[in-house]
């Protein structure tokens, strides 16, 4: 049944009530103070927990200047990682396959072949071990893994989704590195968000993050990366298309009335132009300068945070992370792009990469050409997922435990925070 044209009026003048105590007005005024008071530097507990890097700014530059402009970077990488999404069967396995993929910009047909397969697995079994070494098959192109997550009571979907992803990109992006001679851009943060943030999940999670070696390995990976790339000088960055983080505006709060649901909103308001009639122009991108964060996510690996034990070899705030956001007029989005603070306490490189990421978001429309590469490579479509389960099944012999969701949807629930 559809909504009759009554109810629709009837909740139109439900969500009127809500609006006319919400303006945009007001909230691009309070956007505009905490730009100007809030954010050099952004304290909470006392502590400096968001800090520029050189001076605070906004930066405006015509589309058609950013997309002519020629790259600083001669070659561009892309690395990212997709799932079939977590699926449990009768037989007790919680399992997920992630694929992780690299692309080059000029396109190398041999390194797109190359993938790495990790499936993750969940069972209460106390009898089975399902664990494995890395196998190279497809003429030696694919190298892929079973791994065996910590037992949860609850969570087992949220925990072999993150493992299975994050574990095939870091390994790939380890194993294609030396490939990676002027740019690489992951295809989402520079670490793995979705393990980090279980310290603030659940308790049983946060025990997890802290007392098992596997989804603190995984992180390692990350921090090795860094390392690698630092040690390279090749500067390694991460394009984060949606970002739900809300750690900025969360500190905010506690100094002013902070009404955006996340910062993607906040610096949406703070980065838009308008003309006279106020209407949004859209005819140049606008970005902020690059922020040095301990906020949120970011904190644990800072010099705010504990380091989660793992081992380093460089001074401590080389791993802090740092951002920069742009806005998008054209489809009225904010992407976040970050770096490690080894890569971008160097000014002359912060230009170079803040250049070069105006000019592909302005000549692709959206992310650049070696992320969407990346992406459209690691995904698994939907057919994919279908054919990957059925013969998942018959491997099992053990059918999926399926849901009236599966029915009456169709399509793969998102297992969601990740």
């Amino acid at each position: 049944m559809t909504l009759d044209p009554v109810h629709i009026e009837g909740i139109a003048r439900l969500a009127g009530q809500l609006g006319r105590g919400v303006g945009d007005t007001d909230h691009q005024g309070l956007a505009e103070t905490v730009w100007a008071e809030f954010l050099d530097p952004l304290y909470a507990d006392g502590d400096p927990v968001l800090e520029p890097l050189g001076e605070q700014r906004r930066r405006v530059i015509g589309l058609e200047d950013a997309a002519l402009a020629e790259s600083p970077f001669d070659t561009q990488h892309g690395l990212d990682s997709g799932t079939i999404n977590p699926t449990t069967f009768k037989n007790g396995l919680v399992l997920d396959v992630a694929q992780a993929a690299m692309s080059a910009v000029p396109s190398d047909l041999d390194l797109h072949r190359a993938r790495t397969v990790v499936v993750s697995a969940h069972t209460n079994d106390t009898t089975i071990d399902l664990g494995g070494e890395w196998v190279a098959y497809d003429e030696g192109y694919t190298r892929q893994r079973v791994v065996q997550v910590p037992r949860v009571d609850r969570y087992a979907q949220t925990v072999v989704h993150a493992l299975a992803l994050y574990l095939a990109e870091s390994h790939h992006a380890q194993l294609q590195a030396d490939v990676v001679e002027d740019l690489l851009i992951l295809d989402g943060p520079i670490y793995p968000t979705g393990l980090l943030k279980w310290a603030d999940r659940h308790p049983e999670l946060a025990t997890l993050l802290r007392d098992h070696e596997r989804p603190r390995s995984v992180i390692q990976n990350y921090v090795e990366l860094v390392e690698t790339f630092v040690d390279r000088d090749v500067p390694l960055v991460g394009f984060v298309k949606n970002s739900a983080s809300n750690a900025v505006t969360r500190a905010v709060r506690s100094e002013t009335n902070a009404p955006w649901a996340n910062d993607a909103a906040l610096f949406a308001q703070v980065l838009a132009r308008r003309d006279d009639d106020g209407d949004r122009r859209t005819d140049a991108l606008t970005c902020t300068n690059w922020f040095q964060s301990r906020l949120g996510t970011d904190r644990p690996l800072s010099t705010q945070g504990g380091g989660l034990g793992l081992e380093t070899q460089l001074d401590r705030e080389a791993y802090e992370v740092t951002f920069f956001v742009v806005y998008d007029p054209r489809l009225d989005v904010t992407y976040r792009i970050e770096a490690p603070y080894a890569v971008t306490r160097d000014e002359e490189t912060r230009e170079a990469l803040t250049r070069h990421i105006l000019g592909e978001i302005a000549a692709e429309r959206g992310p650049p050409l070696a992320v969407a590469k990346a992406d459209e490579l690691a995904r698994i479509d939907r057919e994919g997922k279908e054919t990957l389960r059925q013969t998942i099944e018959r491997q099992f012999d053990s059918e999926r435990q399926r849901q009236y969701n599966d029915q009456r949807w169709g399509v793969d629930l998102d297992v969601g925070g990740l």
